[in-house]
């Protein structure tokens, strides 16, 4: 596990107990935003495009049973090719 993703889930640890409600978020560009709306549609989710339309950001509402549950989530959006930030 890399040094930022093992500081992330300590905080993360500190921060909740778990199960615990999260908020998820993410920037995107638009013509790949259908690909995170795949990744989170089983949670609640708002979606804001940015004043032009290039980007979307995303914040979902999830229940997460562990830090290591957040950090998956966020390699996968991750994964997508045009991902912003997280």
């Amino acid at each position: 596990m890399g040094e930022k993703r093992e500081k992330f889930k300590e905080l993360l640890d500190r921060q909740y107990d778990w199960p615990a409600h999260y908020n998820f978020k993410c920037i995107v560009k638009s013509e790949t935003s259908h690909l995170v709306n795949d990744i989170l549609k089983e949670h609640r989710v708002t979606i804001r495009a940015s004043k032009t339309g290039k980007y979307r950001s995303f914040t979902a509402h999830v229940l997460v049973n562990s830090s290591d549950e957040v950090l998956n989530l966020y390699e996968k959006v991750n994964g997508i090719d045009g991902v912003m930030g997280l």
